[in-house]
C-alpha cells in the first residue's frame, strides 16, 4: 500500500518536487514522485515507521508558492521499492525556502547571517552558472573550495545533497562594504552582522546603498531618493496591509518563495503622496542580502524602503559587493486579481526550465535558447550552451548566419504557440490575440499558425500629417492641439524623429503623463475608480489596426477637457473590447474552440479585466509557468 500526496501545481520547475524528494530520502522512505500535467503525484511507502515524522517535517519545509494551488491525500494499492532521486539539472532563481531562512537567523548555524545561504531547492544559484553541464566547476563559485562540513552535506541525504554551490562561513565568499572614507570586510558571522547593521543605518540616515545581491545589483534608499523606476520593498510583513490595499492572494504571493513584484493599490495617503500615484510596484525581500538588510532596517523602525535594479557603476554613498561574476535576470512581475493570475513579465523563476518533449529545432529569442538534450529541451541563456547541433534554427529578431536552415520567426506567433504547447493543444483549432507594442490576431488550424489580422507597426514619423488627413476636419484638430496645448504638440513633433517610439509613448505624451511609456499609462489608469470608461476609437482598416484614428480620438477627448485618468483607463478598456470583438469574429468563421491571449501588454489590470468580462463564458488560455510575452517566444519557437 502507498500513501499518495497529490499536489496541484502549475509549474514544471522542480523545487517543490525536490523538497519532497530530499525529505523522503532523509527519512529513508521509498517514494515515487511524478509530474503529470498540473499535478505532482507523490507515492510513499505506507509501511515505513518514519512516514508520519517525515510528513510533519515536510509540512514545515514546503514553502508558499505561486504555483502550488491545492493538495489532497489518499491511499491506494501500490508497491514502492526505491528512493526517489533529486532533479538537479540546472540551478534556480528563487527566494529562500523556510529551512534556509531559519539557518540565516539560527546563532548555532554555520550560516548565521551568511547571505549566500541556499540549498538544492531554493536561492539564486542560476546567477553563478556560466555554462552547462551544471556542476561547481562550470560556475563562478569554482574558485571557492567547499570545507569538509559542506562536502559532507553534499554527500549526505537532505536539502543540500548534491548541491553544487554549497558554502558556509568557513569556506564562504568574503564581502566588502565601501564608502568614500572607509572600507570593511565581512567573512564570519559577527562581521557580516555588523556590515548589514552599518548598511541599514546608512539607509536610515538617508544614504543610498548599492548592493551586489545574489540576484544582481540593487540600490536601496529612502523614498526621498525615489525615481520613476522605484519599487517599494517592505521589510515588515505584518505592516504591508497597513499601507497597501491587498486581497489575501496578493499578500500570499508577496511572501511566496518566488518573491514576485506586484503592482498593487496603496491605501496610506502619505505614501500615495510620496509615490505620486495611488499604486506602486511592491516586493518582499527575496535573497540573503535583501533579507538580512531588511531585518536590520526593521530593527531601526523602518517598514519599507525604495529600491531599483542597478549596475556595478550606479551611483551610491555605500557599495557592498563580492568578487564573483554573476549573470542577472529580469525580475518576475506577477499579475493577480480575484479570478485569474499569471506571470506578466520577467525571466527569473521561469528560466532555466525543461520541457520533456524533444525538438529538432534550436530556438533563440532575447538571449535565451531552447536546446535539445537527452533530458528534453533546456531553455536558458544562449551563452551557457557550447556547441549545439540541430536540424534547423528558429530565431526571433536578427541573428548572424549560424545554420544553413535558419528561419526568422515572428514574436507574436512564437508567443501564441508557447501557450498551445503549455496546454497541450497541438492539433486543435485556436484563436489568439497578441498585444506587445502592437496588436495582432492569430489562428492555429491544428497544423499551422496564420495571422488573421497582422500587426501594424506603429510609425510616428508622419503621425501629425496622418491625423490631419484622417477625415474631414481633422486638420482643425491638430491646429487646436497646437494652439491650446503647445507643449504637447511640441513633444508629438519630437516623437516623429524617434526611431523606436511606440503607441504607449504617444498616448502618454498626449495625456501629458510624467512617465511617457506603458508603465506610466498603466499607473494613471489604475487611479480610475469609476464603473466604466468612454469609447476610444479602435478600428481596423485594410485588415490592419488604425493607430492614427486612435491617437486622434485621444486628442479630441483631451481638448474637450476629459480627465487623463479616465482616458488612460478607457485606452486599455477599449483595447479589451477591440480584442474581444475581433476574436469572436474569427471564431464565427473558423469554429475554433480555444481562445488564447499573450503579449506583455495584457498585464494591465484595466485591459485584462475587460477581456476577462467579455470572455466570461469561455475564458482565454494563458501561459501557466512562463511570462505572457517576450521570453515565452523561445518556448513557442522550439515547437512552431
Amino acid at each position: 500500500m502507498a500513501l499518495i500526496l497529490e499536489l496541484f501545481v502549475t509549474t514544471t520547475q522542480p523545487y517543490i518536487k525536490n523538497i519532497i524528494i530530499a525529505t523522503s530520502r532523509e527519512y529513508g522512505i521509498f517514494s515515487s514522485i511524478k509530474q503529470n500535467d498540473d499535478r505532482l503525484i507523490c507515492a510513499f511507502d505506507e509501511k515505513n515507521e518514519n512516514l508520519d515524522m517525515m510528513l510533519q517535517t515536510l509540512e514545515s519545509r514546503l514553502p508558499a508558492s505561486l504555483f502550488l494551488k491545492n493538495f489532497k491525500t489518499y491511499v491506494q494499492e501500490q508497491e514502492i521499492t526505491s528512493l526517489a532521486w533529486l532533479d538537479l539539472l540546472y540551478p534556480l532563481g528563487l527566494g529562500l525556502c523556510p529551512s534556509c531562512q531559519k539557518d540565516l537567523f539560527d546563532v548555532t548555524s554555520r550560516r548565521y547571517y551568511y547571505p549566500f545561504t541556499s540549498c538544492s531547492c531554493c536561492g539564486g544559484g542560476v546567477s553563478f552558472l556560466q555554462h552547462y553541464p551544471y556542476n561547481r566547476t562550470n560556475t563562478s563559485m569554482k574558485y571557492i573550495q567547499p570545507c569538509s562540513k559542506c562536502e559532507e552535506e553534499m554527500k549526505n541525504v537532505g536539502l543540500r545533497e548534491g548541491y553544487h554551490l554549497n558554502s558556509c562561513h568557513e569556506c564562504g565568499i568574503p564581502v566588502r562594504l565601501m564608502s568614500k572614507n572607509s572600507e570593511r570586510y565581512a567573512n564570519d558571522a559577527g562581521s557580516f552582522r555588523t556590515m548589514f547593521e552599518v548598511a541599514a543605518k546608512a539607509i536610515n540616515d538617508n544614504k543610498k546603498v548599492l548592493i551586489q545581491t545574489t540576484l544582481g545589483y540593487r540600490v536601496f534608499y529612502k523614498l526621498s531618493h525615489k525615481t520613476p523606476n522605484t519599487k517599494l520593498m517592505f521589510v515588515e510583513a505584518d505592516k504591508i496591509t497597513d499601507y497597501c490595499a491587498l486581497i489575501s492572494e496578493e499578500f500570499q504571493a508577496l511572501l511566496s518563495i518566488e518573491r514576485p513584484i506586484l503592482h498593487v493599490a496603496l491605501k496610506d495617503e502619505e505614501l500615495k503622496n510620496t509615490m505620486g500615484y495611488n499604486t506602486a510596484f511592491v516586493k518582499y525581500p527575496d535573497e540573503g542580502f535583501s533579507i538580512l538588510l531588511g531585518v536590520e532596517l526593521k530593527r531601526l523602525g523602518l517598514d519599507f524602503i525604495g529600491y531599483e535594479e542597478a549596475t556595478s557603476q550606479s551611483e551610491a554613498d555605500f557599495k557592498m559587493e563580492f568578487d564573483l561574476e554573476i549573470t542577472t535576470q529580469e525580475d518576475l512581475r506577477y499579475f493577480l486579481n480575484k479570478d485569474r493570475s499569471f506571470i506578466a513579465s520577467g525571466e527569473r523563476v521561469c528560466f532555466p526550465c525543461r520541457n520533456t518533449t524533444h525538438s529538432d529545432t534550436l530556438s533563440i529569442a532575447y538571449n535565451l535558447a531552447g536546446v535539445d538534450t537527452q533530458d528534453g529541451v533546456i531553455f536558458d541563456k544562449l551563452s551557457r550552451f557550447g556547441e549545439v547541433s540541430s536540424d534547423r534554427v528558429h530565431h526571433v529578431g536578427a541573428l548572424k548566419n549560424i545554420h544553413q536552415k535558419q528561419f526568422e520567426i515572428a514574436e507574436d506567433e512564437a508567443s501564441f504557440f508557447s501557450v498551445i504547447v503549455e496546454h497541450n493543444l497541438q492539433g486543435q483549432k485556436c484563436i489568439g490575440g497578441y498585444f506587445g507594442n502592437e496588436a495582432s490576431f492569430l489562428y492555429y488550424n491544428g497544423k499551422n499558425v496564420v495571422r488573421a489580422v497582422p500587426p501594424n507597426k506603429f510609425d510616428p514619423h508622419t503621425l501629425i500629417e496622418d491625423i490631419k488627413n484622417l477625415r474631414e476636419g481633422s486638420d482643425r484638430l491638430i491646429a487646436n492641439l497646437q494652439k491650446q496645448r503647445p507643449e504637447v504638440y511640441a513633444r508629438l513633433e519630437a516623437l516623429q524623429e524617434k526611431q523606436n517610439a511606440n503607441l504607449f509613448e504617444a498616448a502618454a505624451i498626449i495625456l501629458d503623463i510624467e512617465e511617457k511609456n506603458y508603465r506610466g499609462l498603466s499607473k494613471v489608469a489604475m487611479r480610475f475608480t469609476g464603473k466604466g470608461g468612454i469609447l476610444v476609437d479602435t478600428q481596423v482598416v485594410d485588415n490592419k489596426f488604425n493607430y492614427t484614428a486612435l491617437i486622434a480620438s485621444i486628442i479630441s477627448y483631451t481638448l474637450a477637457g476629459v480627465d487623463d485618468t479616465i482616458l488612460a483607463y478607457s485606452f486599455f478598456e477599449s483595447f479589451g473590447d477591440y480584442f474581444s470583438d475581433i476574436m469572436f469574429q474569427i471564431q464565427s468563421k473558423t469554429k475554433a474552440q480555444h481562445f488564447i491571449i499573450c503579449g506583455e501588454s495584457f498585464g494591465n489590470q484595466s485591459l485584462f479585466s475587460r477581456v476577462e468580462r467579455n470572455f466570461k463564458q469561455n475564458p482565454p488560455k494563458l501561459n501557466k509557468s512562463f511570462p505572457l510575452g517576450k521570453y515565452n517566444a523561445v518556448v513557442g519557437g522550439a515547437y512552431l
